[in-house]
């Protein structure tokens, strides 16, 4: 179709020869070369070309028709969407950094990955054009009786991103960071926020009627007036301690009798055993020597431990979701089903302990969730990776030299080398 052809709507319909023009220009304003100009697709047809790849920081898609357009791995930082139809769109890993996209049309569209950080989805985000009355909030439609054609916003950063009154029927948030994100009023029936992490988030007056929060952080959560008819909250991680309270134990005297232990080779203290104890509470055990310390299905969750000392623990089932394990050594620990999704293991130790002449403990991390964690520059030397979910893990200068990673799930994990 020519790029004179104009659609029924009123918008000139874009071919793609015209489309790359556009953006060449763009690019030449962001190089700060001659003939450079901000791209502007206001009002226009856009639906079926492809963006991907491109930098479109800062442009203008108010009112866009872009229906399965693919932006897959763009940059769309501070870019305008308001009012776009953007009905099954391909945003996968896009960088969409404090976007405007109210009352943009989002049904459909795959979202997975993507970097919404502050970005504004208020009022209506899913809505659908209407010849008569312009753009009109609808609810996703359902393709059969338990899929949603919903949006799939699952892995997508969220962080601090305005929701408040978005109608996001049956929508995909799974894994999604959502952080101090505004959900006020939100209408999330039938919505999978599993796994997610929603800490601090405003969710007053939201519908979450039969919506799944299996596994959610709702720690911090503002919930004044939320519907929870039917929804799934088993395994939810509130603020109500979900294990054994560490405040009815000497915890801090407990890790100093064992950190004592490990430093003089068991000639003083003792060993300390914190199984299915809920460890929020002391923030910090930042430095620490825990060599073998036993703290299976313990609650880790944000807890700063930098360069802790943890070699041959065993943590099986632990939940250390977003933890700072900056440097940590993981040498030999049994880490098998545990939870890291958004960890911090920038340089961690995930090595072998060696524990006699001939002898070597492999870290194990045996079906454990990686998911979103950041892994680079760490030491994975011989783990155990056997089923493993990496998915979307950085994984810059990670040594993986002799990994066992059979059924490891490794889809979008950024900078992974096997060599």
């Amino acid at each position: 179709m020519s790029g004179n052809t104009t659609t029924a709507a009123g918008r000139r319909r874009l071919d793609q020869q015209e489309l790359d023009a556009i953006c060449a220009r763009h690019d030449r304003l962001w190089q700060a070369k001659p003939g450079g100009a901000r791209a502007v697709f206001a009002w226009l047809d856009l639906s079926g070309l492809s963006l991907a790849g491109r930098n479109l920081a800062d442009a203008d898609f108010a009112a866009a028709c872009m229906i399965g357009c693919d932006l897959t791995g763009a940059t769309l930082d501070n870019a305008t969407f308001f009012g776009a139809d953007m009905q099954e769109v391909v945003l996968k890993d896009a960088s969409m950094r404090r976007a405007d996209l109210r009352g943009a049309c989002l049904r459909g569209a795959d979202l997975t990955g993507a970097d919404l950080f502050e970005a504004d989805l208020r009022e209506g985000t899913i809505a659908a054009s209407d010849p008569k009355l312009g753009f009109r909030v609808i609810e996703a439609q359902q393709r059969n009786d338990t899929q949603a054609q919903g949006a799939n916003l699952s892995g997508a950063n969220l962080e601090r991103s305005k929701l408040t009154g978005i109608v996001a029927v049956s929508a995909d948030f799974s894994d999604a960071i959502m952080k101090d994100c505004k959900l006020v009023r939100a209408n999330l029936k039938h919505a999978s926020f599993r796994g997610a992490d929603l800490a601090g988030a405003d969710m007053s007056g939201c519908d979450l009627t039969g919506a799944d929060l299996r596994d959610a952080v709702l720690v911090g959560v503002k919930a004044a007036m939320w519907r929870t008819d039917g929804a799934d909250m088993s395994g939810c991680l509130t603020d109500r301690a979900s294990g054994a309270p560490v405040d009815n134990m000497p915890a801090a005297d407990m890790l100093a009798e064992h950190a004592r232990w490990c430093e003089t080779g068991g000639g003083e203290g003792q060993p300390s055993v914190f199984d299915g104890v809920d460890l929020r509470s002391l923030r910090s055990i930042r430095g620490y020597n825990l060599t073998a310390l036993s703290a299976k299905g313990a609650v880790f969750y944000g807890l700063d431990m930098e360069g802790v000392q943890l070699q041959g623990a065993h943590l099986e089932d632990a939940d250390l979701r977003s933890a700072n394990l900056k440097g940590a050594d993981l040498r030999g620990a049994r880490l098998a089903r545990a939870r890291l999704s958004g960890a911090d293991l920038r340089g961690a130790q995930l090595g072998p302990l060696m524990i006699g002449p001939e002898r070597l403990l492999p870290a194990d991390l045996t079906g454990a969730n990686l998911k979103s964690a950041d892994l680079s520059g760490a030491d994975l030397k011989r783990a155990n990776l056997t089923g493993a979910d990496l998915t979307r893990a950085i994984m810059r200068g990670a040594c993986l030299r002799q990994a066992e990673l059979d059924g490891a799930i490794t889809a979008g994990a950024r900078g992974i080398d096997f060599s």
